[in-house]
């Protein structure tokens, strides 16, 4: 799911879009897009430190 960032209406019989409609559509993609990568970025921070614990845990179970 790309965007065309300078297709404009006039194959769909539309005006063409104007350059700051444009940037606001970009930058709302943008915005979207970097929203999931922070979720994505969070549930991978998680699954790290989930594993780095049980690596402790191991590591302290073993020494016992």
């Amino acid at each position: 799911m790309f965007p065309f960032w300078n297709w404009d209406n006039a194959c769909c019989g539309g005006e063409p879009v104007s350059r700051k409609t444009s940037l606001e559509r970009k930058l709302k993609f943008l915005k979207a897009m970097r929203g999931d990568l922070e979720i994505r970025l969070a549930g991978l921070n998680a699954a790290i430190g989930t594993i780095e614990e049980q690596l402790s845990q191991d590591d302290t179970a073993q020494t016992l």
